[in-house]
């Protein structure tokens, strides 16, 4: 079996509104993911092939560019908020649209659109939102990541083994199908 690996780095903010602390094995019960906070992310996402193509590859690293821009358009600089969070309603008006966005046929999160009347202040904090459809946690964020390249990399005839979310330089998640 033949594996490659990419890298993808990104500063995100978010927030685990469902974050609970066993008191057995935490000194501190301070949820302090429950908060809103940010980190500096960095993506691997793991490619494998029992064969190489023609030109000798399980498949070019380019063929990750398009995750890159996604990445770079939807998540860097975003604030990432589960569309269920309690938190929402306080920070989203309600008269905003959350518009779909896709990964080719798999819908990935939403963004907002319909601020342009708001106060400056309002509108860049409505541009740098993107809602998902999961508590966003890393571990939720790898299985996510995993599905979407899943998908797109489908007509290259290539699998995702796994993908590896870092949300700080010693805490990461990983998920394999």
């Amino acid at each position: 079996m033949f594996l490659i690996d990419k890298t993808f780095e990104f500063c995100y903010r978010h927030r685990v509104w469902t974050q609970t602390l066993d008191g057995r094995f935490s000194d501190d019960l301070t949820c302090a993911c429950r908060h809103l906070h940010g980190h500096e992310a960095k993506v691997q996402v793991f490619l494998e092939g029992e064969t190489l193509n023609p030109h000798g590859m399980v498949t070019d690293f380019r063929h990750l560019e398009w995750l890159k821009k996604w990445l770079n358009q939807y998540l860097d600089h975003q604030f990432v908020l589960h569309t269920e969070d309690p938190l929402l309603p306080l920070l989203v008006p309600s008269t905003l649209t959350r518009v779909p966005v896709y990964v080719d046929t798999q819908l990935a999160g939403f963004s907002l659109y319909g601020y342009e009347t708001m106060d400056f202040a309002s509108q860049e904090m409505m541009e740098g939102m993107f809602l998902v459809n999961f508590v966003p946690t890393s571990e939720n964020f790898s299985k996510w990541i995993h599905s979407l390249v899943t998908e797109k990399m489908k007509p290259l005839g290539v699998r995702v083994s796994r993908v590896d979310w870092w949300e700080t330089p010693k805490s990461r998640s990983s998920f394999r199908a």
